[in-house]
């Protein structure tokens, strides 16, 4: 179950000590960065309060609804505008990011993928500088997609909040695997808390809707006591 470590509210460039994490593999979410200088510590990039899921996971759970784009991040965006090669993705955050049309698994500059304005896309976020618009591609490092690049128009795009998104991608939280014995259905979901669904009837979707709506209220002991109910 997460837990707040230390009590502690961070403000933006804020050093956090003392990390404890299993191996000393540690993952960060939202509003945290790693600290390159002193071994064990990271550094907040946005305020809130810090979060801590055993064995190994941190981050800053903030009542702040706009997302702050982070290297490496995968986030789910709806394309706004073409221009040339370059498209721009709103990802929820400050500024639209950049997109190019050649950061496509097989593009080239004669075979480009057919994108177009209000495609929603799953993404990584390649760079991301204060001084400079979000940078994004659909590859990984190896320069295959994977599950990245355009999603289907037959998806539904909705949105929730950093608290559901971290519960979510919790492999160990069994809400999806819960409602995935209800009725067959496809998510993809982003950390900057973009989700898009598909699944074969729009009722459907309005299950998976609600019970996210439930979700945001509750701890995630209560989430996994009721779907044990479910069983």
């Amino acid at each position: 179950m997460p837990k707040t470590v230390d009590n502690g509210y961070y403000l933006p460039g804020e050093l956090i000590k003392d990390i404890n994490s299993k191996d000393k593999q540690t993952i960060i979410g939202p509003g945290l960065r790693r600290n390159d200088e002193e071994p064990n510590t990271l550094i907040a990039t946005q305020a809130g309060t810090l979060v801590f899921r055993p064995p190994n996971t941190y981050w800053i759970e903030s009542r702040r609804n706009r997302y702050i784009p982070k290297k490496g991040d995968y986030v789910v965006g709806i394309i706004t505008k073409k221009s040339g090669d370059t498209l721009r993705v709103d990802v929820g955050g400050a500024e639209p990011a950049s997109l190019s049309m050649l950061a496509f698994e097989g593009a080239t500059k004669k075979m480009k993928p057919d994108v177009n304005v209000g495609d929603t896309v799953f993404a990584r976020v390649l760079n991301a500088h204060k001084e400079m618009e979000p940078e994004l591609v659909c590859v990984d490092q190896y320069g295959k997609s994977g599950r990245l690049g355009v999603l289907s128009n037959d998806g539904f795009l909705v949105h929730v909040k950093q608290r559901l998104v971290q519960t979510l991608l919790n492999p160990e939280n069994p809400l999806l695997r819960t409602i995935a014995r209800k009725f067959p259905y496809e998510i993809v979901i982003g950390v900057n808390g973009k989700v898009w669904i598909k699944a074969n009837q729009a009722r459907d979707v309005l299950v998976l809707c609600r019970a996210f709506e439930a979700a945001e209220f509750e701890s995630e002991k209560g989430i996994i006591e009721a779907c044990r109910q479910q069983k």
